[in-house]
């Protein structure tokens, strides 16, 4: 008798821990997703106790969490613009400024030194930077230094956009040599190929 009730109440730890971790997430997405398995969690918790005004509570909080994400994921990526800029851009340097503790995180060791960066772009989403992209070009062939979507776009589509439309600015070859430790899944999401020590992809 003393075990089921530990597990029946772990169970409603788990479910109220999700609820709770779910409103630290920066994503939009990842916050209704693991909200939605937390309040499913804590809605079986409810019926076992039950409590059934939470357990109401907790299946209206799913489906407007199911409703939510069945319209975040009918969005299009034409919605995402395109913009070449030069490295010197105002909002640019705006944008890397205010992001700038952020990159470092998700590129460690990173020099936020780009005076030798030749060329640049910024993929845009209702007029708002989402996500820039700066490299060195040589001919055809791109070697990004900085690769890098604000937190509330991270979720592999900004890339697609983006590696869709350099092949119209004549780039054929895009090389990353720097630190993959939170890059890695991206990377690989995104065509790249582990060469020994850098990453290529051959756009098309």
């Amino acid at each position: 008798m003393e075990t089921s009730k530990i597990i029946i109440e772990a169970i409603g730890y788990i479910g109220s821990s999700l609820v709770l971790i779910s409103f630290l997430m920066v994503s939009v997405f990842k916050l209704r997703v693991v909200n939605s398995i937390g309040s499913i969690i804590f809605t079986i918790y409810a019926f076992i106790i039950h409590s059934y005004p939470t357990a109401i509570m907790n299946i209206c909080l799913v489906l407007i969490n199911i409703y939510y994400l069945i319209k975040m994921s009918r969005k299009s990526g034409v919605e995402y613009a395109f913009v070449k800029t030069d490295v010197s851009d105002s909002l640019l340097q705006y944008t890397i400024k205010k992001y700038e503790e952020d990159i470092k995180k998700c590129f460690p060791g990173i020099s936020l030194d780009f005076s030798e960066v030749n060329s640049s772009f910024v993929i845009c989403n209702e007029g708002k930077p989402a996500g820039i992209l700066l490299g060195k070009r040589n001919s055809d062939n791109l070697e990004i230094v900085l690769d890098y979507s604000i937190p509330e776009y991270r979720d592999f589509s900004i890339g697609k956009f983006l590696f869709s439309k350099l092949p119209g600015e004549g780039i054929k070859t895009a090389i990353y040599r720097g630190a993959d430790d939170h890059h890695k899944d991206y990377l690989e999401k995104t065509g790249f190929i582990n060469k020994g020590g850098y990453y290529e992809k051959t756009l098309r």
